[in-house]
């Protein structure tokens, strides 16, 4: 081929044709990616930690990998150990606010003028957040990490009954009993609640209102005729 027949060549529109439907089909092969809009740091964490809240509480942390987490986001894994170095650390931060929501709702719950009112509150508020967010009670609820001291089941107990003890102490010492068991009463009275709340969160049946209801009866009906020294009748001194 002469020098002038490669120049008509190029000059070919066929070829820019051909060229063209290269390109476009080039194109149709680039990652949808690639037109991604890109997030801002926050908004990334914010995206990170609500695939982690999902995974955390259909799986379990264990089962959860950062594999998993980052392809659910479409980020690569540097991203997820970037903002919260490692699995851990974003469980870490699902569960303080989890556990934050909750403990607000309840504290905003308790505006009762009487004690039955106000266990009734407290035990209405713990169903509400269990039927609104039953992904972060699953959370609150299963098994934490080893490393982990709070978020355990054990700990929500505990902070939540923090919440009702000064309330129950004040109820002691105007009936004549000992406030320093208000911490333990409260214990016993949030793990009731909470252990049926973990119940219910599956079953769902009956309506909240009227486990709620049953929960009060049993507390409060024990209560109102609750001995100052209570005493195992079962058992000889």
């Amino acid at each position: 081929m002469t020098e002038q027949d490669a120049s008509e060549f190029d000059d070919d529109p066929l070829a820019d044709i051909t060229d063209i439907s290269s390109l476009q089909r080039r194109d149709a092969r680039r990652p949808a990616s690639s037109s991604r809009i890109r997030m801002s740091g926050q908004e990334r964490r914010e995206q990170l930690l609500d695939v982690g809240r999902k995974l955390f509480a259909e799986k379990g942390f264990e089962v959860v990998t950062v594999e998993e987490i980052a392809a659910k986001a479409g980020v690569s894994k540097p991203v997820v150990y970037e903002h919260f170095g490692g699995k851990e650390g974003l469980y870490a931060v699902v569960v303080d606010r989890e556990m934050n929501h909750l403990l607000a709702s309840i504290g905003d719950a308790l505006t009762g003028g009487s004690p039955r009112a106000l266990l009734e509150q407290a035990g209405l508020a713990l169903f509400d957040y269990i039927d609104r967010y039953p992904d972060g009670f699953r959370i609150l609820v299963r098994d934490s990490p080893v490393s982990q001291t709070t978020g355990t089941f054990a700990s929500l107990i505990v902070d939540v009954a923090a919440q009702v003890e000064h309330l129950l102490a004040d109820e002691f010492a105007t009936h004549k009993l000992d406030k320093k068991l208000a911490g333990m009463y409260s214990q016993m009275l949030v793990g009731m609640v909470a252990l049926t709340g973990q119940w219910w969160l599956d079953v769902r049946k009956p309506k909240k209102e009227e486990v709620v209801a049953h929960l009060v009866n049993l507390a409060w009906n024990g209560l109102v005729g609750m001995e100052s020294k209570p005493r195992l009748i079962t058992v000889s001194k």
